[in-house]
Formats: structure tokens, C-alpha cells, sequence
């Protein structure tokens, strides 16, 4: 199975999927071309813009690539397919969520724009998604928060889709090897955006895993092929995950900063922006732990977002809008791993060739150590 992966892509690289417009067919296509594994976000699209991101990254690259979808949110534990999806998740507390929308009242008439609707929807207009990628398919389909229902992946499978599924724990790993997926990203708190656990519980908040003590847990509980994720930057870093058991290695942050990525340029130019000197986990943007930079929204806010995805993103949508018009860094939701001080402005295609050029000299490096030096610093 894990050949069966890294047979579609030549280097052990993969794009992240990153919604919001980061992740646009450009950047896609440039990793694929490279000889890694380039990725669509379908979160936050309609099913129809989806369709239409997939037909423009066909036309250019006909190389293996991916498409990541967010699973449903509904209202009370589990879905209607069986998935695992917020399964034992706390019950929304809507009157939180109003609070929070009074606490954002400053927000509103700073930018001079209104709040969002919190009931925008839960389901991210999953099920018109699948049926897109069953009459269409795609290479590879990744899922975030969640588990699709064994009859999903199965369908997946049927169609000649690879399925990955995001997971921050070894428990969630035994639920995705369950449920009939083809492996698994096990991703670590150092990365960048929402962390895609399956179940939002706040008393867990601060409590993720590192990326190689996870990696090497999920190995030795689970047999699925393992996609390693969070604050890889450089090839060594690759070498590393690697070396721990992963098949290959997801960077986002690395990619956000590249021409081809779909990223507000002013997120681009905080990544290594002195002002910005450390990463959080926040609800302030989503209501979902996700980490970014610090800037005054998620200091002023952070503290007192409750925990309602997908509300909060909607409520919040409006005013990430408007600063992003403005230029105004200090109300973006700035997506960002704990190694982003290492990115570079590099052509997407230019970063994957210089990646598998360190991974290859980090390689080297270890063989050439003897046998009794390796592993000791």
C-alpha cells in the first residue's frame, strides 16, 4: 500500500492542502510537475468550484494530484454515513457563540462591516463533494476532521481513488485503518492551520503530540502507510520523518510562501516579518484550534473564543475579509507552522527540486557517519 502512494509521485513530497485560496490549480500543478504531489482544498468551496479548480489543474499538469475535503460538522455526534466526525464532541453552545459576536462588536465598526451569519451551514456541502469525486475521479482524496464512512471510501476506492486521512492521535489512527483508508497524514502541533482532529473536545486544547514521537506511535499501532505533517521546511527535516517511518512528507507553510500560492501577500510577507515572532493554537478565526501567527486579533480574542466550528469562521469571515482588503496583518487569520521563519520565496517547482536536493545531502550525510556515531549528536 505505502508503494502504492509514493508510486504516483516520484519525490516523497506533498503540497498541503490549504483552503481560503491559498492552495489555487497553479500551485498544484507546479508541485505535480516537479515530481511531487500537488493538492486542491475543496473546504470552503462550493461543489461546483471544486469541479472547476479540478478541470483548470487538468489542463495543466497531467500528473497524479490531489483534492482535500473537510467532513461534515452536524449537529449531534457522528454523521449520517457512518464517519466519525466530531463523534463525542462537546454539544454547541449557541449562546457562546453570541457572546463572542457582542466581543467582536469593536471589530465590526473598526472595518466597517458586518458579522457574519454563524448558521452559514455544518456540512461544507460535503455529500455534493463526493459525488463530484465519484463521477469524476481523482488521483488521490485526502479528509480533515474526521472519518469519511467505510461505504465512502470504499466508493473512493471502486472509482481508483487513493484516500488519506488526517489524524493527531494513535486513537484516531485505529479509527481511519478501520474505516478502510488508504493511509494516514499524522499530523503533529507544529503545523500550520487547523489541526484535523476528529473530535473537538477544549479540555484538550495545548495537549497535541510532537510530529516524530506521533509518527512513531501511529507506526506501531496501525499498518497504514504514513504521510508525515507539521513544520517540515527543509529537506533534512524530510530525511527525518522518513528515517521515523513516514512514506513521505506534507509541507504547507513551505509552499504558502512560494509566487504560484494563492496566499494574501501580506501573510506571505508576515511569515518572516520580524513583528511576527511566534506561532499559537487559537479558536479566535474558526472556533477550531488552529495555529497562526500572533498578531492583535488572536491576542485580543483568542483567549475567549468558544469552541463552534463552523460558526465562528462564519461570524469572524466577514472582518478576515476586510482586513485582508485593508493589508492589515494584525486582523488576518495568519496560518502559520512553528518553522515558518524558514521560508523561502522560491518558485513552487524550484522549492520541490531544492527539497530533494537536502533530502538527498541528509541522506548522504547519515551513510557516511559509521555505524556507532549515528543517532549520537
Amino acid at each position: 500500500m505505502s508503494s502504492a502512494l509514493t508510486d504516483l509521485f516520484p519525490h516523497p513530497i506533498v503540497q498541503a492542502p490549504m483552503a481560503g485560496g491559498v492552495s489555487v490549480p497553479q500551485l498544484a500543478a507546479a508541485v505535480s510537475e516537479a515530481g511531487g504531489l500537488g493538492f486542491l482544498a475543496a473546504g470552503y468551496k462550493t461543489a461546483d468550484g471544486m469541479y472547476q479548480e479540478i478541470k483548470q489543474l487538468r489542463g495543466l499538469t497531467g500528473r497524479p494530484f490531489g483534492v482535500n475535503l473537510f467532513m461534515p460538522q452536524p449537529e449531534q455526534p457522528g454523521a449520517g454515513d457512518g464517519s466519525t466526525a466530531t463523534a463525542g464532541a462537546a454539544p454547541l453552545d449557541a449562546g457562546a457563540v453570541q457572546v463572542y459576536a457582542e466581543q467582536l462588536a469593536g471589530e465590526s465598526s473598526w472595518y466597517d462591516t458586518e458579522l457574519g451569519d454563524p448558521d452559514s451551514g455544518r456540512d461544507d456541502g460535503y455529500d455534493a463533494k463526493i459525488a463530484v469525486l465519484l463521477d469524476n475521479p481523482v488521483p488521490v482524496a485526502s479528509f480533515h476532521f474526521g472519518v469519511p464512512g467505510a461505504d465512502t471510501l470504499e466508493s473512493l476506492r471502486r472509482a481508483g481513488t487513493f484516500t488519506l486521512v488526517t489524524v493527531t492521535s494513535v486513537e484516531e489512527a485505529g479509527a481511519v485503518e478501520q474505516a478502510g483508508a488508504d493511509a494516514v497524514i499524522v499530523q503533529g502541533m507544529e503545523a500550520g492551520g487547523h489541526q484535523g482532529t476528529h473530535k473537538d473536545v477544549p479540555e484538550n486544547d495545548g495537549s497535541g503530540i510532537g510530529l516524530l514521537s506521533l509518527i512513531a506511535q501511529v507506526r506501531e499501532a496501525v499498518s497504514l502507510p504514513i504521510v508525515a505533517a507539521g513544520g517540515i521546511m527543509r529537506g533534512s527535516q524530510i530525511a527525518a520523518v522518513l528515517a521515523a517511518g513516514a512514506s513521505a512528507a506534507q509541507l504547507g507553510t513551505a509552499f504558502l510562501a512560494t509566487p504560484e500560492s494563492g496566499a494574501h501577500a501580506v501573510h506571505k510577507e508576515a511569515l518572516t516579518n520580524p513583528l511576527f515572532v511566534r506561532t499559537e493554537l487559537t479558536r479566535a478565526f474558526s472556533g477550531r484550534p488552529a495555529r497562526g501567527l500572533v498578531n492583535r486579533f488572536l491576542r485580543e480574542h483568542g483567549p475567549y473564543a468558544p469552541a463552534a466550528y463552523p460558526e465562528v469562521h462564519h461570524l469572524t469571515s466577514p472582518l478576515r475579509k476586510a482586513a485582508a482588503k485593508a493589508g492589515d496583518a494584525q486582523g488576518m487569520a495568519l496560518w502559520a507552522g512553528q518553522g515558518h521563519r524558514m521560508a523561502r520565496e522560491l518558485p513552487a517547482g524550484r522549492l520541490v527540486e531544492v527539497l530533494v536536493s537536502e533530502l538527498e545531502a541528509a541522506r548522504a550525510a547519515l551513510a557516511r557517519r559509521p555505524a556507532g556515531e549515528q543517532g549520537v549528536s
